[in-house]
């Protein structure tokens, strides 16, 4: 069965093109898709060499994982199904995250259609739901995954490392939980972007030592960048019974001192992947509209366009966050 695809070819390669997917099996999905949401972070550390499978940092010697259908999520509409799937039938919206592939370092991907996809990676969205809202699911997951981990009075103190789409997410589910939401970033147009409710401060003009001075009321910090060095800036600021939520990609810098944690009773948090629970509860965040994914997009590409907006990526020469790819167009029936 032939598909188009996003193909990361190498380092720094990225090409749309048609692949090989296998036939369809009785508990699989064969979904045309809507839209499919890039995940900035995690795929690019893919694109660029830096880490060979999920969580494994890339070593000397490690062989790359090229060639590689890029991504995770997306949404479209079900073509068929196969005789074991009983919650979804064609024509339903949903939902997807990876789906199979042929002749690729691995047999999964997320910038595919059609997409055969296993029903227990399938989500059906609600009726009347704006689908483009709902591509990116799995990484607005992690954001609320970080979010939820730590316990959460109301008024409570905490501070998000990042403005990027998981620090924004984790931003509104702290927000959305009573917390009182700091987040700390460096671009202010991706500040300018967060609900009013929810401060932020913009390290790179405003001094953090100097909010920080006397403080000893932070219950919760949110680390979803890999910065360390931030983290300890923020800690001797943190109270007893405070939480450290640890999300970003470390590579080889993740050293904690736990120790050090226990002086404060600090709790630590190391989310990852997704579960089922999360995801329904995800979902329905987005739907009763206090997740807002879509308020984060700032492109859209045609899906034969990939490498463009991969370049700019890349280049980071021009403002961007929430990059979706539109297949809609480009949907052949291969």
């Amino acid at each position: 069965m032939r598909a188009n695809a996003v193909v990361f070819r190498d380092v720094r390669q990225v090409r749309f093109m048609e692949i090989e997917v296998p036939e369809p099996g009785p508990e699989d999905v064969v979904i045309d898709l809507d839209y499919s949401w890039i995940s900035n972070g995690t795929e690019s550390s893919f694109l660029y060499g830096e880490r060979i499978s999920g969580e494994q940092v890339t070593r000397p010697g490690d062989e790359l994982p090229f060639p590689q259908v890029a991504g995770y999520q997306k949404v479209g509409i079900v073509r068929s199904i196969g005789e074991q799937v009983r919650h979804l039938k064609p024509g339903d919206r949903v939902f997807a995250s990876i789906s199979a592939v042929n002749g690729m370092k691995f047999d999964y991907g997320g910038h595919v259609s059609p997409a055969v996809t296993p029903a227990s990676q399938v989500w059906k969205l609600p009726e009347g739901a704006d689908p483009i809202a709902y591509s990116g699911m799995v990484l607005t997951q992690v954001g609320y995954n970080c979010g939820i981990r730590p316990a959460v009075a109301s008024g409570e103190q905490a501070v998000v490392i990042g403005d990027g789409m998981v620090g924004q997410w984790a931003a509104q589910t702290l927000a959305h939980r009573g917390a009182e939401v700091t987040v700390l970033g460096r671009h202010d147009e991706r500040l300018s972007l967060l609900p009013p409710a929810i401060h932020s401060i913009n390290v790179k003009k405003q001094s953090l030592e100097q909010w920080l001075e006397g403080r000893t009321d932070l219950a919760i910090v949110v680390d979803t960048v890999g910065s360390m060095d931030t983290f300890r800036m923020l800690k001797p600021a943190m109270k007893l019974n405070s939480h450290f939520v640890s999300a970003g990609f470390l590579g080889s810098e993740g050293m904690v001192d736990i120790q050090e944690l226990r002086g404060q009773e600090i709790t630590l948090h190391c989310p990852s992947g997704w579960t089922t629970e999360r995801m329904d509860e995800t979902l329905a965040g987005i739907r009763d509209g206090w997740l807002q994914p879509a308020s984060l997009i700032t492109h859209t590409f045609p899906a034969a366009q990939a490498a463009e907006a991969w370049q700019l990526i890349m280049d980071r020469s021009a403002f961007y966050l929430g990059v979706v790819l539109d297949w809609r167009s480009d949907n052949k029936k291969l």
